[in-house]
């Protein structure tokens, strides 16, 4: 049998498609039976379950590029790391309103179809739960591990609505559609949700295996690694108005145990090479936690294919075409830069413009630029045949010249498939990587004043990105760039106090993360996104113009508005977040 039709969590994905009578908990669906549907009471058995398990698991994988499969949009363009890009400003015009922060109103299709799309999957998750509950173990043997697989997938789910949205409506499968649309998206606080988010994760850890047979499954390796996410997200208590106001130790310290779990169990390590967890042909390695997996050529009309970042192509003619989105930013670029001793240039890194070829040479750098960032004269995603050009990018007037790397596949990969202009890709997406794991572990070691103790796990990334120049060169075997990167040593190349061990720490989630979609997140963790990026357009908007109007509002852009229709459907219930 083919590879692609080997994976797991799509075989069932046109069956999965027919139950769509459990998968709105949008309210304008509620009182609707879609025409089409399979009745319920043909899926209260265990071959019913294990259909309704694999339909929420395909729900992962069912969004485009204006959903979260990647926060591409979310994570990276709302940042510092990457600008909209396209033809214009006006190509996709709402996306350019969240780079910029600037007209963002609470009627966008955008935001209202991301809201729509996570509540989806935990509708899914929540209708399988209802039929698995009220099974035997002698039914269904499967009963607790599935339990805990859909609990995994409904808080994914959750926990991505509550770090965009803070306040949404708790619904889980013991409510009925009159229940549901009693809750409030104030029931609950934000810890309150995190808590809820963290039973369902530790459920997980209870009751699932350390490693699955089949790739795609939720661990119990990868709850604990999403408990441990979820814990450190909540350790930053925010007060209503957005401000972080405290540091939670007890949350920190419960990193560092779940983070100490996974790393005894020996189920996962970093990728020898950098290159390696953005390439087909290595997915579900040693480094993969959690992922959402792909197919192609599996019998559905386009395959179970990545369509969202397929916007995100560059415009090579012959070889992708189209559409030249999430583009990095100079400022991005710029941060790759490494000092004489091989060090980040944190406060200066962006004084100056790269512009030049020999501006690659003349400055040294970080080699993890040249795995993220197409770079005109360098060769693209590690293809020695293949050479980024300036043509290659939309509007480099506007957007300037480079091009997102990491979510694109080589032009020869077996992964691609063609629809029309547009490109999709079999390689499973990571939503944890075990580089996260270990980054997570550092950070709370650093604000429980343990800092020391970070420092290794630290350098350990760093010795990985040096280690990951072999295939950055070109035909003639010269390297793309000069690459300078060293690990941190105390009192020698720094002075490792717990203010600059956390600077080092947040440079090298910038760096390490870079175009994945956790920055922006990263910034309103930490409470710093609107000094930081205000300080940003400060400068983007002397080389970029249309960045005139960029301005991030503290106390309100740390999160999306509640959709108006999701308030006007809730008959007032639902409230507004605060700034809005």
């Amino acid at each position: 049998m083919d590879r692609y039709c080997r994976k797991l969590i799509f075989r069932t994905a046109l069956m999965a498609a027919l139950l769509a009578i459990f998968f709105s908990s949008c309210k304008k669906f509620l009182d609707n039976k879609p025409k089409g549907a399979l009745s319920s009471d043909l899926l209260q058995d265990a071959g019913g379950a294990e259909l309704l398990a694999t339909a929420a698991y395909a729900s992962l994988g069912n969004g485009n590029e204006y959903s979260s499969v990647s926060d591409w949009i979310w994570g990276s363009v709302r940042s510092d790391d990457a600008y909209k890009g396209g033809a214009s400003t006006g190509d996709q015009p709402e996306i350019d309103k969240l780079e910029e922060f600037s007209f963002i109103t609470t009627d966008q299709s955008f935001i209202q179809n991301v809201w729509i799309w996570n509540f989806e999957g935990i509708a899914r998750a929540n209708a399988a739960l209802q039929v698995i509950n009220q099974l035997t173990p002698a039914q269904y043997p499967l009963k607790l591990q599935r339990q805990a697989e859909m609990r995994f997938l409904r808080s994914h789910f959750y926990f991505w609505l509550v770090e965009n949205f803070k306040h949404v409506p708790w619904i889980d499968e013991t409510m009925d559609a009159t229940q549901q649309k009693k809750v409030s998206n104030r029931a609950l606080t934000q810890d309150q949700l995190f808590d809820k988010i963290a039973e369902d994760f530790q459920f997980g850890i209870d009751n699932l295996p350390e490693k699955q047979t089949q790739p795609g499954r939720a661990s119990k390796v990868a709850a604990a690694a999403y408990l441990a996410k979820t814990r450190l997200f909540q350790a930053y208590t925010q007060d209503e108005s957005n401000n972080v106001t405290a540091i939670n130790t007890a949350k920190l310290n419960e990193v560092v145990k779940q983070t100490d779990y996974i790393s005894g169990t020996g189920k996962h390590r970093l990728s020898s090479d950098f290159a390696e967890n953005f390439l087909f042909e290595y997915e579900n390695g040693p480094e993969s936690v959690f992922a959402i997996q792909f197919s192609k050529d599996d019998g559905t009309p386009l395959g179970r294919e990545d369509w969202s970042h397929n916007l995100n192509y560059n415009m090579a003619p012959g070889t992708y075409g189209c559409c030249s989105f999430h583009r990095p930013s100079d400022n991005l670029v710029n941060a790759f830069k490494t000092s004489s001793t091989g060090l980040p240039l944190f406060t200066t890194f962006n004084n100056t413009l790269i512009s030049q070829p020999a501006d690659f040479f003349t400055n040294s750098f970080d080699p993890r630029l040249d795995h993220t960032v197409g770079i005109p004269g360098h060769t693209f995603k590690y293809d020695l045949s293949f050479v980024y050009q300036n043509s290659f990018a939309r509007a480099p007037e506007v957007y300037g010249v480079y091009s997102a790397m990491k979510e694109i596949m080589p032009p020869n990969s077996p992964a691609l498939k063609r629809d029309g202009s547009r490109l999709g890709s079999a390689k499973n997406w990571d939503i944890i990587r075990y580089a996260d794991v270990l980054l997570w572990r550092a950070e709370a070691l650093i604000e429980l004043n343990r800092q020391t103790e970070a420092l290794p796990i630290i350098n350990m990334i760093r010795t990985r990105a040096g280690n990951s120049k072999g295939r950055l060169k070109l035909s003639n075997g010269s390297a793309l760039s000069n690459y300078n990167i060293q690990p941190y040593v105390d009192g020698v190349n720094c002075t490792w106090s717990k203010e600059f061990a956390r600077m080092a720490l947040q440079w090298e989630r910038r760096l390490e993360f870079a175009t994945e979609g956790t920055r922006f997140f990263d910034l309103v963790r930490w409470g710093i996104a609107a000094e930081t990026l205000n300080a940003y357009f400060s400068i983007e908007k002397t080389r970029h113009p249309y960045m005139l109007a960029a301005n991030f509002k503290k106390n309100r852009n740390e999160y999306l508005p509640v959709p108006q229709q999701e308030i006007t459907l809730s008959e007032g219930l639902y409230q507004q977040n605060f700034g809005y």
